[in-house]
């Protein structure tokens, strides 16, 4: 298994999220997402980036080489336990209009 695997699996476990909670999320089978979990197979660039948004972290996350740089992005990571698949995907979408407020406050700096 991959790097981008094992992070996509670390974060998912970490927020407590199931397999199948998070492919109703992304719109997309538990078998497929299960494969991009356990096979190491190219994850199309529009399913990380969904992934980025739902588990509020960014992308190069999913690249991160040693477990200390993956625990700083979960920092601010929250668990929505009871919380539906519809109100998820809303969420998602306010946690991606959150990370891009971040990255534009750093690029002012």
């Amino acid at each position: 298994m991959g790097i981008i695997q094992n992070n996509i699996k670390a974060i998912r476990k970490k927020l407590g999220y199931s397999q199948e909670t998070v492919a109703d999320v992304l719109g997309i089978g538990r078998t497929t997402y299960t494969e991009y979990e356990t096979k190491d197979i190219d994850i199309p660039l529009t399913i990380l980036e969904k992934l980025s948004d739902f588990f509020l972290v960014e992308l190069v996350s999913f690249f991160a080489e040693d477990e200390d740089q993956l625990k700083d992005t979960l920092v601010c990571a929250f668990r929505t336990d009871g919380v539906s698949i519809d109100d998820l995907r809303k969420i998602t979408k306010f946690k991606s209009i959150v990370k891009n407020y971040i990255k534009m406050q750093r690029i002012e700096r």
